[in-house]
């Protein structure tokens, strides 16, 4: 058997592709068999430019010109591509940089509430159909009931509350807490009504003020604010941790 070298190349090679109509770099896989013609068929695809305004040029893997890339009936293994190369592609169409990826440029095509509304394949004409959300009539004013009684309850509440009165806080999920009534109304950080808190123990989040305004005083981390019905007014004392005994 006569002695020989056999050089096996793989027929898939990983190049970085440039364009001059983007700053932007990405790397692909092609297959070394297929002819230049058909290269700058998926490289168009890929960058905007047409296959017929195109030219090719190959750079190293630390990027050094090495040759244009045009000859259309050749093999893209006939020329010295290896993994990591570069192939940069030169846009002959007239065509700006950024062209292809800025949206500012691009047509906006607008439809008017009029005729969105019209239309019968909208996600709203669906919608509408379905009777799903507010187009569900008779659930909205359920849930429009529900928060007007709800409203009209804590509201009850707030009136019924005095300030300075001793009161229990439960809130789900959290240990109750013990302190005293210092505000009790609406505010401006939210909607609806609400108890400021003074805790007998540092458990609050505030010292009786929120994004600036003060509604009540008292030391940081004492003060509190919670929905009415979360506050239950009663014969609360302070508790005695017996800091006098010796």
């Amino acid at each position: 058997m006569e002695g020989g070298v056999t050089v096996i190349t793989n027929p898939v090679v990983t190049v970085r592709l440039t364009s001059t109509l983007s700053s932007f770099e990405v790397n692909r896989r092609f297959n070394r068999g297929i002819s230049i013609a058909e290269f700058k068929g998926k490289l168009e695809m890929l960058v905007g430019t047409p296959a017929s305004c195109m030219d090719l040029e190959l750079f190293s893997t630390s990027d050094k010109f090495l040759q244009k890339i045009d000859d259309n009936e050749a093999l893209l293994g006939s020329y010295p591509v290896d993994d990591d190369c570069r192939i940069h592609v030169l846009d002959r169409s007239g065509a700006e940089k950024g062209e292809f990826s800025d949206l500012s440029k691009v047509e906006k095509y607008e439809l008017s509430q009029d005729a969105y509304e019209k239309r019968t394949d909208s996600v709203r004409s669906f919608m509408k159909k379905q009777r799903v959300g507010r187009f569900n009539e008779e659930e909205t004013a359920k849930k429009e009931a529900q928060h007007a009684a709800r409203e009209a309850e804590e509201k009850a509440a707030v009136d019924a509350m005095a300030i300075g009165s001793r009161c229990q806080v439960q809130v789900s999920g959290q240990p109750t807490k013990v302190g005293t009534v210092m505000y009790a109304g609406t505010t401006d950080f939210k909607p609806g009504y609400w108890v400021g808190v003074k805790y007998d123990e540092p458990l609050g989040k505030n010292d009786g003020s929120v994004n600036g305004k003060q509604y009540f005083e008292c030391q940081k981390n004492y003060g509190a604010f919670v929905k009415p019905l979360n506050v239950i007014v009663g014969d609360f004392p302070e508790e005695d941790y017996g800091l006098d005994e010796m």
